[in-house]
Formats: structure tokens, sequence, C-alpha cells
């Protein structure tokens, strides 16, 4: 089967969980004897066209800034949009899977569709549908009315989770025209992954509680719904009882010097290292290194890094909120916790996690029975069954 994705960002350029997705089934669809096509914008240097990992990475057009302001950028979305035709028309596909967002490459995607007749498929991380209110104010009926329009050409559909499902429901799109396939991870590069004299998580062993370096992590893109800045304010309450507690934030992004200023003035900027983004195995590294991950997101369409964290035998706390996707990850009290969006809760449900050293074990062994139903060897073996189903509507 001769397969593309479309997304204008590209792993490992471009770090995230849709990047990371589309890599990792490429990659095994491709390990499988599939012909892989990625097509997005030209993050590396030298050719435009690129081999990397079995795949074929197509760059369509230059390089350009995914945020202006805090905000995704709209005219790189449509510059995308719009070099991408004449590029993905000059082959023939099997099926298109498009990354929904940032929509208008989704356009693009429908216009080859109708010259070219691959089957098309829609995969959806996110929802947003009333939240472009909050984003964008006003103008957010344009945001609103767009994703409305995708959803109107979508014929098959993939979401990332039940919780986008339903969202994707409520659009008006029929169950019956979409399918939920998890993001995954993989479990044998994790636990492969060891820090100096500590077990792997596979056999069992939660890591010496006492040994950890940081008590928290966070991982991801320093942008304003990840509420960075609600865990600095709990790290700046926790220090009250604990001088020495350490917290580590993994990434990078538009919120960065705000953030920065906000650890210098709630006085615990000591306490924190912000190490921008990092590669895979030294991230992975580093939530092994940590007691608790913690993910304030309001808006989460999966919450990669919660699956990851579990992995590790790291418990996670996160929030309750409309758009949080991730809260329906953790199984409260059990693996991790789940509570209000505010400075207190979070730093009240991470004092809870490393105050109870003594069951540590159990949660932590919670949250590596949890990854395991996340494999990326299960996940892609649903994928392909998708995708075959697909292909024999044409």
């Amino acid at each position: 089967m001769k397969i593309a994705f479309v997304y204008d960002a590209v792993y490992p350029w471009v770090k995230g969980g849709a990047e990371m997705r589309i890599h990792e089934l490429g990659k095994r669809l491709s390990a499988r004897g599939h012909d892989v096509h990625i097509f997005g914008v030209k993050w590396w240097e030298g050719e435009d066209t690129l081999e990397y990992e079995g795949m074929t990475l197509h760059g369509v057009c230059k390089a350009r800034n995914l945020y202006v302001n805090g905000r995704r950028s709209i005219s790189e979305a449509i510059i995308f949009a719009v070099k991408l035709f004449p590029e993905l028309r000059k082959e023939s596909f099997d099926l298109i899977d498009v990354s929904v967002f940032p929509y208008f490459s989704c356009f693009t995607v429908k216009a080859v569709s109708v010259l070219k007749k691959p089957q098309l498929v829609f995969t959806w991380h996110e929802v947003w549908d009333d939240y472009w209110y909050e984003y964008l104010g006003r103008a957010g009926l344009f945001g609103k009315l767009v994703e409305k329009a995708v959803s109107k050409i979508s014929g098959n559909n993939i979401t990332v989770s039940g919780w986008t499902k339903n969202r994707l429901k409520a659009l008006g799109v029929p169950e019956e025209k979409i399918t939920v396939i998890p993001n995954g991870i993989d479990l044998k590069r994790i636990s492969g992954i060891e820090l100096n004299g500590i077990r792997r998580p596979e056999e069992k062993h939660p890591q010496d509680f006492e040994s950890k370096k940081y008590d928290i992590i966070f991982a991801g893109r320093l942008i304003k719904e990840k509420n960075v800045d609600l865990l600095i304010k709990a790290v700046a309450l926790l220090k009250a009882d604990f001088p020495k507690i350490r917290c580590c934030i993994v990434g990078d992004g538009p919120e960065k010097a705000g953030l920065v200023e906000l650890a210098e003035n709630t006085g615990v900027y000591g306490n924190i290292e912000f190490v921008g983004f990092q590669e895979y195995g030294a991230l992975i590294r580093k939530i092994k290194a940590s007691k608790v991950l913690v993910l304030p997101s309001s808006r989460e369409g999966f919450g990669m890094v919660v699956i990851e964290a579990f992995a590790c035998g790291v418990p996670v706390v996160t929030v309750r909120a409309k758009y949080n996707a991730a809260q329906g990850l953790v199984e409260n009290e059990v693996d991790g916790l789940v509570v209000e969006p505010e400075d207190r809760e979070i730093a009240k449900a991470v004092l809870k996690i490393i105050e109870r050293s003594s069951d540590y074990r159990k949660i932590s062994e919670a949250a590596l029975r949890k990854a395991k139903t996340y494999n990326w060897e299960e996940i892609i073996k649903k994928v392909y069954s998708v995708y075959k189903g697909y292909t024999k509507k044409s």
C-alpha cells in the first residue's frame, strides 16, 4: 500500500504528540513493506525530499514559525496548504491520512482526492468547537466555521481518544464514520532507557523513590494552554515546607520568557530547571528521574506524555478542564490524580504523592499496567486493518 501522511510539523524537527504519532505509524508501516510518504514543512537542510527511517519526507515549503504571539500561525497554515497541492498531486497514493489541525490542508487533500482518487482519512487529535472563542475571542467564529466545514467533508475519521470522538459526534459526524485509535508508546524502547543503578520498569520494580533527582517534571510546548504558570505557583507553595523541592520543565515555546520571569518573581528559579526540548532518550531519563509528572493543560487532544510517564512507572497529576482529554487517561487515586486547575490543588496533589513514599510502589505498578495497553505494536495492527478497510471502498 502506498500511504501519505500530511501534517505541517514533522518529527524529529518538531516534537509533539501528533508529530510522534505520524512518525511511529509511518516507520512501522514502512517496516511492514508499505511505501510511506510524509508531506510537511521543510524543517531540514538540503534537498526538499529526504529518505528518513524508511520513509520519504517531502518538504513542501520553507520553514516558518508555527506560533505567532503565542498562537498557531494562520498564514503558515495557509501557505502550507497552498504549496501542498502541486506537491501532493505529483504522485498517486492508495490512501492519504491528513491531521486535521490546522484545517486548511484538509481542503487541499480533498481537492487532490477528486483528481487522483485516493482514499482519505482525517485524523482528529482535538475538536475545539466553542474553545475557538476562548482562543481568538469574537474572531473564533471563523475558526469554528472552518472546523465545522472540515467535519462535513470528512468521510473516514480517526480520533485519538473516545473523548475526541464524542466531541466530533457533537459536530454532527455520524458515529459509524469515526474510529478511535489512540496514540501509543514504544514500551521496549522506553524500558531499555535506564538510569545508572536503577532497575528497569518492565521488571516491575519502581525506581527507588528516594534516589530520584526531581520531585516534579513537566514536558510539553510552553504555550498558554499548558498552564505551566500554575505549576510554577504550585512549586512556590510547596517550597514553604520543602525548601529543596526540585522541578524540571522540559520544552520550549512562546511562553518561556514569561515563565522564567514568574519563577524569578516567586522565588523558585533556583528550584526549577528549564531544560528546553530534549532528545527522546534524554526526556525519558528525566521522567524516570522524577517522582510525579504534572500536566496542568486546559487543552489536550490526547496527552502522550501521560502514557510515557506511566511507562516509566511515574504517576501523573492533571486537571479537570472541558478540553483536556488527558484527564481521561488518569484513573484518579490509582495511577495519578485529577484535580481542579488551581495552583493550590496541584500543590496538594503533588504533596499527596511525594509524601506517600510507602505507597509509591503500588501507584507506580498501576501506571505500568496502564501503559501496556498503549503499545505501538498493537496499535499498528488496528491502524493497518482500518486503512485496508478504507481502501477496499475504492
